[in-house]
């Protein structure tokens, strides 16, 4: 069971959410308008927050963006916004899934328990990954880069640590997608290109001009060793 906040205006989708996800064991909070979500969210520290993107007093992206600043609690925006920009905006934002409207509530709760999953933390991990400069500790959640910190979103640690996790092979984006998006049904590949053009920006690197995360064209990507003697790249 997870405690639940779900910040949307209509009433209909609010109310068929709430007894939907009840009846599935979660505890459910709700609130009409983002600054009343903002203030329930603060108040009642949820395990996972639904956001609808249209609210009538703040838009949900600004929402996210204040949410953010103070909270790393999970979000799923749920909209009837499905344009690409849209969805990039969602993701840059902050968002852990971006759903579009209409959906059913058995798919809003296999992305709930997904979401959750991932943030979950890896018990059997064996202690941080380094490769070459970069340092990843799986229980901490923290990356340095030379040891300095790299601020990382929850979805971009889960990718690395995918990928560090196998350093010097190359990973499909099918397998990132089921792996790290939990999405066996399927994606879109852009949701990866997006995530990893923001991982190369904070590693300091250019798809152009890569050092640790490197394309092959047509196959997927591979993190590899850049220093003298590392896995062959």
């Amino acid at each position: 069971m997870a405690r639940l906040l779900i910040i949307e205006d209509d009433v209909d989708i609010r109310t068929m959410l709430i007894r939907a996800l009840r009846d599935r064991g979660h505890a459910v909070d709700s609130a009409p308008t983002a600054l009343a979500g903002l203030e329930s969210a603060m108040r009642e520290r949820p395990d996972l927050i639904i956001l609808d993107l249209g609210l009538p007093d703040v838009d949900g992206l600004e929402a996210l963006r204040m949410l953010r600043a103070v909270s790393g609690v999970p979000v799923i925006v749920a909209t009837a916004r499905d344009a690409e920009p849209d969805l990039v905006r969602g993701l840059d934002a902050g968002a852990d899934d971006y759903v579009v409207k209409p959906f059913t509530a058995t798919a809003m709760d296999a992305r709930i328990r997904a979401v959750l999953r991932r943030r979950a933390p890896d018990a059997q991990s064996a202690g941080p990954i380094v490769v070459g400069g970069l340092t990843l500790d799986p229980s901490s959640r923290e990356v340095t880069l030379a040891g300095a910190p790299v601020e990382l979103t929850p979805r971009e640690f889960d990718l690395l640590r995918h990928l560090a996790a196998r350093v010097g092979q190359v990973v499909s984006k099918r397998e990132l997608l089921t792996e790290v998006w939990q999405l066996p049904y399927g994606g879109a590949d852009k949701t990866v290109d997006v995530h990893l053009s923001w991982l190369r920006r904070k590693l300091g690197e250019t798809a152009q001009a890569p050092r640790y995360l490197h394309t092959v064209r047509g196959v997927g990507v591979k993190l590899v060793d850049p220093s003298p003697g590392g896995p062959a790249q």
